[in-house]
């Protein structure tokens, strides 16, 4: 596989390559919130040569579920609010009950889940009101856009507002995982770990991984999509 890896940005590799996605997540390259960083820079923040991450890859292939670049903008953003928000809404329900009954049965013998505790519930007070927004606000807009061929009335002026302020909540919900992920040790368990202790790891892991696809999907592809859209309205 061949790329120039100061120029091709670690999104559209993911984007390109979505058998990328799984290598990425195991190493910790950031293609979601930083995903206009070049493939270079991002390896060098992960650790890892181009070279390394594009032997994992190998060669390219062709996955028809993820080919959203030749959807439309309405599908993509169905599939975004029934799988990705859907699935958002139900970790956050299990989850916030491990987290808070593990801080409570563990918090005295592994001061982490307190901070575990603390910084979920922060989380959640940043996705919920962000998928409302989404769902209410700007995913209309798009849709409206998208089949009528013509710009709708909005109280925002341009997209570029209220994308300028998803693109910062992601980032800011980006720092949020990091923060778990290192109050945890990469949720390394500990040895007198219950199975309320793991299945919360678990399902924080899960999480995780799929907010990064979901950012992804929206930072690289719908949002830039969207803005082009708009600017030929």
């Amino acid at each position: 596989m061949n790329i120039n890896a100061e120029t091709k940005t670690i999104g559209e590799l993911a984007l390109e390559t979505p058998n990328a996605i799984a290598i990425m997540e195991r190493w910790q390259i950031d293609y979601c919130c930083r995903g206009q960083q070049s493939v270079a820079e991002a390896c060098r923040n992960a650790g890892v040569t181009p070279m390394e991450l594009l032997t994992a890859i190998g060669e390219p292939r062709i996955e028809q579920s993820g080919d959203w670049q030749n959807k439309t903008l309405v599908e993509l953003q169905d599939y975004i609010v029934s799988v990705h928000h859907s699935y958002t809404r139900q970790a956050i329900e299990t989850i916030s009950l491990l987290a808070e009954k593990v801080a409570n049965r563990h918090g005295g013998n592994h001061a982490e889940v307190l901070d575990v505790h603390r910084v979920f519930g922060e989380l959640v007070g940043e996705l919920m009101p962000h998928m409302m927004k989404e769902e209410q606000i700007l995913f209309p807009y798009v849709e409206e856009l998208e089949t009528t061929g013509e710009r709708p009335e909005s109280c925002f002026g341009t997209i570029a507002n209220p994308i300028r302020v998803m693109l910062m909540e992601h980032e800011t919900a980006g720092e949020k995982l990091v923060q778990l992920r290192a109050s945890t040790n990469g949720y390394e368990l500990p040895p007198d770990a219950c199975l309320s202790f793991r299945a919360l790891y678990e399902r924080l892991a899960d999480l995780e991984q799929d907010l990064h696809r979901h950012i992804h999907l929206e930072n690289n592809l719908l949002f830039p999509r969207a803005l082009r859209l708009e600017a030929y309205r």
